[in-house]
């Protein structure tokens, strides 16, 4: 049994100009253990596919599905009180922009600890014991310290390990990261995905990595799905998706990156043409 499954999901916007569906018929699962990646542009509706899945879109979404099980048990159907006990601790995410998502008038001490109060029960020296030992464990120097100190005192890599560490903090067993690179420099990222790379495998959780960075899939992923305007073209394991990628958008993906370039010009995705392409099914 998988531990998320998702059978045709749309999520459509009310907007002024009229309903906007940003995704449209997305379909996908991942196991235990497994590393699934989701690429595409920006707008392709990758985040928006994940934030319906923990239930943190605005009013003005509607979301459908024919299936949306976590553990084989109906999570689109939940009430907000039973989800609220399943999101945030068995399933968890890691946002974008992390100085955006922590709370600017809260110790990152304080944030990390309430997740614990909400999710596990533990009194406040057991709090603060266990976000020593998360803070220490996502490699944020002098932890003990660091619980007093508020996000605009840190920088934009300790940032996202705080958020780290508040995702994993109640030992989830989906974890669903955001872009967890993003506007990090190249050292940064590098040590924040060997990071959660790690923690993965340690912690034999399933994870989600969304990006539109290739070289981040190529190092992290099992699986692949490539989306484009809220559909999916192609889903394949990862090896075959760079050695035989079937659809014309995921090969102007791939042709775009810098290390594909041929002559003196760098080639873009709207140098191809797949509007009209069909969805290219499940390869291992």
């Amino acid at each position: 049994m998988a531990l998320l499954e998702i059978k045709n999901l749309t999520v459509t916007f009310d907007t002024a100009a009229g309903p906007l569906r940003a995704v449209d018929g997305i379909s996908l699962s991942v196991d235990a253990g497994e590393v699934l990646a989701i690429v595409g542009e920006s707008g392709s509706g990758k985040s928006v596919s994940m934030l319906a899945v923990m239930g943190l879109l605005p009013w003005t979404a509607t979301v459908k599905a024919d299936r949306m099980a976590f553990e084989g048990r109906d999570i689109l159907n939940l009430s907000p009180a039973e989800r609220r006990r399943i999101v945030g601790k068995d399933i968890a995410m890691i946002f974008q922009e992390p100085i955006a998502s922590l709370n600017p008038c809260f110790t990152v001490g304080f944030q990390i600890e309430e997740a614990l109060k909400q999710h596990m029960g533990l009194d406040r020296k057991a709090r603060r014991k266990r976000a020593i030992e998360l803070f220490a464990a996502v490699g944020i120097p002098d932890p003990e310290d660091r619980l007093g100190h508020y996000p605009h005192q840190m920088s934009g890599g300790q940032c996202q390990r705080v958020m780290i560490a508040i995702a994993i903090a109640c030992n989830p067993k989906l974890l669903i990261a955001d872009e967890p690179t993003t506007a990090l420099d190249v050292t940064i990222q590098k040590q924040i995905l060997d990071l959660l790379m790690q923690l993965q495998a340690e912690q034999g959780m399933g994870m989600i990595m969304i990006t539109h960075n290739m070289g981040v899939v190529a190092e992290t992923a099992d699986r692949v799905i490539v989306q484009y305007k809220g559909r999916k073209m192609e889903e394949a394991g990862v090896l075959s998706l760079f050695e035989t990628p079937e659809h014309p958008y995921t090969r102007a993906l791939l042709s775009a990156l810098p290390e594909n370039a041929t002559g003196d010009r760098l080639p873009t995705v709207s140098d191809f043409a797949f509007e009209d392409a069909p969805y290219k099914g499940d390869r291992a």
